[in-house]
């Protein structure tokens, strides 16, 4: 019963953000008008939204229990950019832009990086790399290796430059842990 009461939980809060702030930007772009939507309490809803998903990332919190979080980001974001347009402050919003596409990318780490937690988790709780496939995540590997040269190579971005480096550490410490698994496995027989 109480798996079935989570399971019925998380995937209803999943399925209502996904459409949870749908009606506020059919409201706007109907009305072709933003009035009465306050920016800070927009702007605010947003940090916090994304303060909350970096805690769970942080301690590492199952995805289910979060996973809203990343549409309600960018649900936010889309009536963020709605509301400057219709308050005729499109050119105030372009300080934003650039903070919401970097928020956006960091965002997408931080998930990126959740999954390869996440894998890594079921790896050492169960002690067995079962189907999963070192050859797949050391493919990852070298197309994340692969594009660190080329980032140097052409626009030498940061931001991008971190992703790449992170998702590099992590896939080859799924690939190698999946090794040491199957080693384990093979030992054992």
């Amino acid at each position: 019963m109480e798996t079935r009461l989570l399971w019925f939980c998380n995937w209803s809060v999943l399925g209502v953000c996904a459409t949870l702030k749908l009606p506020q930007i059919f409201a706007v772009l109907g009305a072709r008008s933003a009035r009465g939507i306050s920016l800070p309490s927009l702007l605010l809803e947003l940090a916090g939204f994304l303060v909350f998903l970096r805690y769970q990332c942080y301690y590492e919190y199952p995805l289910l229990t979060y996973l809203e979080y990343p549409i309600l980001v960018a649900q936010d974001l889309i009536l963020l950019l709605c509301v400057f347009h219709f308050k005729g402050d499109v050119k105030q919003a372009a300080p934003y832009i650039k903070w919401i596409i970097d928020l956006a990318m960091n965002l997408c780490t931080f998930i990126s990086a959740a999954s390869k937690f996440a894998q890594l988790q079921c790896l050492w709780k169960s002690r067995d790399s079962g189907a999963v496939s070192a050859a797949t995540w050391s493919l990852a590997s070298y197309t994340c290796a692969a594009r660190i040269m080329t980032t140097l190579m052409t626009t030498s971005d940061l931001t991008i430059l971190i992703r790449f480096v992170i998702m590099l550490a992590l896939n080859t410490w799924v690939a190698a842990t999946i090794l040491h698994y199957q080693k384990t496995d093979v030992k054992s027989e």
